[in-house]
């Protein structure tokens, strides 16, 4: 691992999303915009260093753009087999994943992500 590489933090937004009854399902790309400009804001808290967050949408949040700090970026398919890909394509360098979801988890764990749960960036 580089550990000179910024962090590339990669956030499930649907997961991070849907963690918090909130009313998000009434309108899906504007909570995943809501997401992505605490990002922006926020960064990733406990995160000291160079960080790189992606913000991976699906479905109806579709078409939510990057802004600066947070490139979105939609998935064409399966946003947990898009997040797999990037961890993959990540080289040496430290990844971390922002999510709940136990087979995504476990799938960018083997390749070697670290992973935390949505209260990270997005506290209860």
């Amino acid at each position: 691992m580089d550990d000179n590489a910024a962090l590339l933090v990669i956030v499930d937004a649907a997961n991070v999303v849907g963690s918090v009854p909130d009313g998000w399902w009434r309108d899906r790309r504007g909570a995943a915009e809501r997401l992505r400009d605490r990002l922006a804001e926020d960064g990733v808290p406990g995160q000291s260093g160079l960080v790189e967050i992606v913000l991976v949408v699906e479905g109806a949040a579709r078409g939510v753009d990057s802004v600066p700090g947070v490139r979105v970026e939609a998935a064409p398919g399966s946003g947990d087999d898009h997040m797999v890909g990037l961890v993959a394509g990540a080289g040496d360098r430290p990844v971390l994943v922002v999510t709940a979801d136990r087979e995504l988890r476990r799938r960018v764990t083997e390749l070697g992500a670290q992973v935390t749960g949505p209260r990270t960036v997005r506290p209860a």
